[in-house]
């Protein structure tokens, strides 16, 4: 990920490849304490032939004598709001030059949440996967850059670093592919992560989740050669008065099962392990912002592969508790590994419960491939919701309705796995329910939001999105400090 630090010295005299400043209407170049009134005038005075926009995003090009940057890259900021610079930082971050190796930015940000905005949209907008890439093509990372936001002070910027570094590494899960991301490296993965932070973090092996009753993993991750892990991932700081678990949908890749999917459905099926990905690296956020709050991490890891040993539709299985389920679609498996996972983390008493899962195809159909739903406890899924709005992070409230809870009966077992095409989201989340008790608990479903399979936008780049990272860090944040 590229460096990122604050800086209070005049922008238009730091040696830079490139200068962002920001634009409002009329094509006026914004102010900043650090940019000289004159240079600024100048400024908009060169780029009025161009037109520069002020919508969030635009951007525009230039050269100017005035400045020691090497290009100076206008962008929109529309009404200057925290998540319009988000994106706008995340926009003029791809027009910085191919191999940008310091960036200045500095635009209109009045506040320490806005130049943590900027500073967080500048560092997403320029990520790049290039693990697969060649060599030569590597050299078109912004990796080893650096980027200064004038006027952010260190703690704003350390907090960005901390944010932004979660939402690179959930980045960095999701677009790795199946072939190498696999329960047992997840694992590892996850080990690795929690030695670098002081996390302790326990691995369960399939023998264990075997004589321990986690029916659910087992028997989505039956059919692979690679087989199911479930990870716990602590941090647990000393005087915590609050306690917070965390579930998350692991499936590093899912062919549906038996119930296979078609080729195209399968393209982005590296991503249904980002729910886990988000749970890791929001316990490794909550450790590295030093939280007054526990927070448990529960990574449900299976591979859904069709085989020989594969479930099979009609199977009746036990989750982890005892709850009998009849699988009537193979491909309706993360609400199976996801039920394993909310029993066990309700056994440690959190508070509060969360799950967080790329679940159903019907949370597309329904709100689109930006916006998340969420379904829950209400007064938990409002204050998710909240700290979504908090950072600019798309999620909608949803019901689940009591006559959907009909659909899940199953005449054999005590639910079936799936429930009523329409209204599939909200089935799903009724499902879930059942696996929760009284604990207070909200369900983010992000199945669309979580993989962008189309252009980068804002600060969101192509593939893994990193979506609801920040929401998380924001809601652990409020339980801290409430």
């Amino acid at each position: 990920m590229t460096a990122l630090s604050p800086t209070l010295d005049d922008v238009t005299t730091i040696d830079a490849d490139a200068l962002v400043l920001g634009v409002f209407d009329g094509g006026e170049v914004t102010a900043h304490a650090q940019l000289p009134e004159e240079v600024r005038a100048a400024i908009t005075s060169t780029a009025a032939p161009l037109e520069p926009s002020a919508k969030v995003g635009a951007t525009t090009v230039l050269v100017h004598p005035a400045v020691t940057a090497r290009r100076v890259v206008l962008v929109g900021v529309g009404e200057g709001s925290d998540g319009e610079l988000r994106e706008a930082a995340g926009a003029a971050s791809r027009e910085c030059g191919k191999t940008p190796a310091r960036v200045v930015l500095a635009l209109p940000a009045l506040t320490p949440s806005a130049e943590g905005a900027v500073a967080e949209g500048a560092i997403l907008g320029a990520y790049r996967f290039t693990s697969y890439l060649s060599s030569e093509d590597r050299d078109d990372a912004y990796d080893g850059a650096e980027w200064l936001v004038a006027g952010a002070d260190d703690a704003t910027i350390s907090r960005a670093k901390v944010v932004a570094g979660a939402v690179a590494g959930v980045r960095d899960l999701v677009n790795t592919a199946p072939l190498d991301l696999y329960p047992a490296s997840f694992a590892e993965a996850a080990e690795d992560l929690g030695s670098r932070v002081g996390v302790e973090v326990a691995v369960w092996e399939p023998q264990r989740l075997s004589d321990e009753g986690f029916g659910g993993i087992l028997a989505v991750g039956m059919g692979s050669s690679r087989l199911p892990r479930l990870v716990r991932v602590a941090y647990a700081p000393k005087g915590a008065k609050q306690k917070v678990a965390l579930v998350g949908k692991g499936i590093t890749f899912d062919s549906g099962g038996l119930s296979l999917k078609p080729n195209d459905g399968m393209q982005t099926m590296k991503s249904d392990m980002a729910g886990a990905a988000t749970v890791l690296h929001a316990v490794i956020a909550a450790a590295r912002l030093e939280l007054d709050i526990a927070v448990t991490g529960w990574l449900c890891l299976a591979e859904n592969m069709p085989s020989a040993t594969a479930q099979r539709v009609s199977d009746v299985i036990r989750i982890y508790g005892g709850t009998s389920v009849e699988v009537l679609n193979t491909d309706a498996e993360g609400r199976l590994v996801l039920a394993d996972g909310l029993v066990r983390a309700r056994e440690d008493e959190p508070d509060v419960l969360l799950d967080v899962a790329t679940l159903t195809g019907a949370q597309g159909l329904a709100l689109g491939v930006r916006t998340s739903g969420v379904m829950g406890t209400a007064d938990v899924r409002d204050a998710v919701v909240a700290a979504a709005n908090a950072v600019d992070e798309a999620m909608w409230p949803m019901p689940l309705p009591e006559h959907l809870r009909e659909s899940i009966e199953s005449k054999i077992a005590d639910l079936k796995n799936v429930g009523d095409r329409q209204g599939g989201m909200l089935s799903a989340g009724i499902f879930l329910r059942e696996f929760v008790g009284s604990t207070p608990w909200a369900h983010l479903d992000i199945a669309r939001p979580a993989f962008n399979e189309g252009s980068a936008y804002g600060y969101v780049t192509p593939g893994g999105t990193g979506v609801a990272v920040r929401t998380l860090v924001r809601f652990l944040e409020d339980r801290a400090t409430a």
